[in-house]
C-alpha cells in the first residue's frame, strides 16, 4: 500500500496597491502566510489564492482597487485560483458591499485584522515567536489621560463610534515579514492611524487612532534588516513626527533617528511624512548632525492660503510656512524639501488659489506634488458647499504643476557638475542601455530618477551598491550622471 503523498502547499499571489504603508501590510501578510506553510508566487495564473490589498484614499484609488479585484476574479472563474481575498482600506469602507457586488470574493481582511489572512486563505496559524527583549529604551504604557486633545488632535471622546470598532492592529519586530522591495532597501512602519482632524481625509476611519510602535521594537527590526543586507531604511507612518507622543515621549522621532543612525550596516535613514507644526528644533538638529540621516524632508502642507487651511482644519499659512522653511534650510545643509498640495478644495476662490501659486514661487521646493480635490463620503469636507467643477480643478492643478516644473528645471540645472553618492538600482525601466539609481535627494518611488550613461570599464555595476557619481545633464525632473 502506497503511503499518502504530502499535501502540496497553497500557492498565494499578492497584488498590493497604494502607498508604502499598504506595502508593509502586504509584506506582513505574506510573512504570516509563509510561516504557516504557504508558497508565495509572483504569477497570478499559478496561484491557488489571490490577495488584493486595496487603497481607498481617493476616488481614483478606489476605482483602481475595484478594477484590480475584477481582473483577479477572472483567474478564479477561468483559471486555477480557488480563492480571492480582498484586504486593506477598501474593506474598511465597503466591507459588506464588496462581497455582495463581487461574489467571486471569498473573504475580506481589514487594515486592523491582518492576522485573519490565514483563515481567509484556509491556513492554520503557526506558533508565533516570542517578542524581542532588546535592551533599548521602552516607551511607558499609554496613560489614562489623553495627550492628544491638548495638541489639537482628536480626543478619545471625539471619535465616531467606540474605539474598539476602529482598526487597532500594529505589527512588531516579532511579526514575520517578506520584503517586496529590492533587498537593499526597506520600509519600517513606526506608527499607524491618525488623530489629525483634516476635513478632506478619511484615513482615521480607515486606519484608526494614532498609535506608535515600541521604541525597542523598531530598532530591533532595523538591526535585523541591516544584518540581512538592507542599506536604506525609510520610516513611514501617517505622521511620523508624532511618534511616541501618546506615551508622553518628547521628540520621539529624533531619538529614534539617533538610534538608527548608530546601526553600522545602514547607509541611509529617511522618514515620511512630517506634519508642519511638529517639526522641532531637536529634529532638525538631529538630521543635520548625522550623516546617515538623509537631508530630506517631506512636509505635506496641503495649501498655503490661511482661509483654505482653516476650512481644512489644518492651520498655518504662507507666512508661517515660509519662516519654517527658512529655519529648515538654515539648520540642514543641502536640504531636499518635498511637499504636496490639494487643489480645488471646496470654496477655493481664484484669489486663494493665486495665494498658493505665489507661495510655491517663493518657497522654491525641490519636489512637489499637486492632487485634485476628491470628494470622500465620510470626510467633513463632503458636506461643504461651493464645490468646484472637475474641469476647473484640473485646470488649476496643471497650472500649479507648470509653475513647479520651471522651478524644478532650474534647480536640477544647478546640480550639473556636482558629485553625489549614488545608490544603483539596476537597469533602467526606460531602456536597457541605461542604468538607474538614486541620490540622497531621491526618496524611493516618488521622486525623479538618476540615469547613468557612463562608467569606468573596470567597474562591474551591482544593484544595491553605492558609487560616487557626477551629474552631467539635467531635465525637468530627472538627472543624468556618470559613475566616477
Amino acid at each position: 500500500m502506497k503511503s499518502p503523498q504530502p499535501a502540496r502547499p497553497q500557492k498565494v499571489g499578492f497584488v498590493s496597491l497604494g502607498c508604502p504603508k499598504n506595502l508593509v501590510d502586504s509584506e506582513v501578510m505574506m510573512g504570516l502566510l509563509a510561516r504557516a506553510g504557504a508558497e508565495l508566487t509572483r504569477r497570478a495564473e499559478d496561484a491557488d489564492v489571490i490577495v488584493v490589498n486595496t487603497c481607498s484614499f481617493i476616488e481614483s484609488a478606489q476605482q483602481e482597487s475595484v478594477n484590480t479585484i475584477l481582473e483577479m476574479a477572472a483567474h478564479k472563474t477561468g483559471g486555477k485560483a480557488k480563492k480571492l481575498v480582498v484586504a486593506g482600506c477598501l474593506v474598511e469602507r465597503f466591507r459588506d458591499q464588496i462581497q455582495k457586488d463581487i461574489p467571486e470574493v471569498d473573504a475580506v481582511v481589514g487594515t486592523g485584522e491582518l492576522e485573519k489572512i490565514l483563515a481567509a486563505a484556509g491556513l492554520n496559524p503557526a506558533p508565533p515567536p516570542q517578542p524581542s527583549n532588546s535592551p533599548f529604551v521602552v516607551l511607558p504604557s499609554r496613560p489614562e489621560g489623553d495627550a492628544r486633545a491638548a495638541q489639537g488632535r482628536f480626543s478619545r471622546e471625539s471619535w465616531d463610534g467606540a474605539i474598539t470598532d476602529l482598526p487597532n492592529y500594529l505589527y512588531d519586530d516579532a511579526t514575520p515579514r517578506i520584503l517586496a522591495t529590492p533587498r537593499h532597501m526597506a520600509y519600517i512602519k513606526i506608527a499607524e492611524g491618525c488623530d489629525h482632524p483634516c476635513t478632506f481625509c478619511i484615513i482615521p476611519q480607515l486606519r484608526g487612532q494614532f498609535r506608535s510602535r515600541r521604541f525597542e521594537s523598531v530598532v530591533a527590526e532595523a538591526e535585523r534588516l541591516a544584518q540581512s543586507g538592507v542599506r536604506e531604511i525609510t520610516l513611514i507612518g501617517q505622521d511620523t513626527t508624532c511618534y511616541g507622543e501618546e506615551f508622553g515621549l518628547k521628540d520621539g522621532l529624533a531619538l529614534l533617528l539617533e538610534k538608527l543612525a548608530a546601526i553600522e550596516d545602514l547607509r541611509w535613514v529617511r522618514f515620511l511624512y512630517a506634519y508642519p507644526n511638529k517639526i522641532t528644533g531637536k529634529l532638525l538638529d538631529t538630521i543635520a548632525q548625522h550623516e546617515k540621516i538623509c537631508s530630506y524632508m517631506d512636509v505635506p502642507l496641503q495649501h498655503a492660503s490661511a482661509s483654505v487651511l482653516k476650512r481644512m482644519k489644518r492651520g498655518g499659512g504662507a507666512d508661517v510656512f515660509l519662516r519654517s522653511i527658512a529655519k529648515m534650510r538654515r539648520t540642514i545643509p543641502d536640504l531636499t524639501l518635498r511637499t504636496s498640495f490639494i487643489v480645488g478644495f471646496p470654496g477655493e476662490t481664484e484669489k486663494e488659489f493665486e495665494e498658493l501659486c505665489d507661495f510655491v514661487r517663493e518657497a522654491q521646493f525641490d519636489w512637489m506634488g499637486a492632487f485634485a480635490y476628491s470628494d470622500q463620503d465620510g470626510a467633513q469636507a463632503y458636506a461643504l458647499e461651493k464645490k468646484l467643477s472637475p474641469r476647473e480643478i484640473e485646470r488649476r492643478r496643471k497650472h500649479l504643476m507648470g509653475i513647479q516644473r520651471q522651478i524644478s528645471k532650474k534647480k536640477k540645472k544647478s546640480l550639473v557638475g556636482r558629485e553625489y553618492d549614488l545608490l544603483l538600482e539596476g537597469e533602467s525601466e526606460e531602456t536597457e542601455l541605461l542604468l538607474e539609481g538614486r541620490t540622497v535627494m531621491h526618496a524611493p518611488e516618488i521622486d525623479g530618477k538618476v540615469f547613468v550613461n557612463d562608467l569606468p570599464e573596470e567597474i562591474d555595476p551591482q544593484p544595491g551598491q553605492f558609487y560616487r557619481c557626477q551629474i552631467t545633464e539635467a531635465h525637468d525632473y530627472d538627472l543624468v550622471a556618470k559613475i566616477l
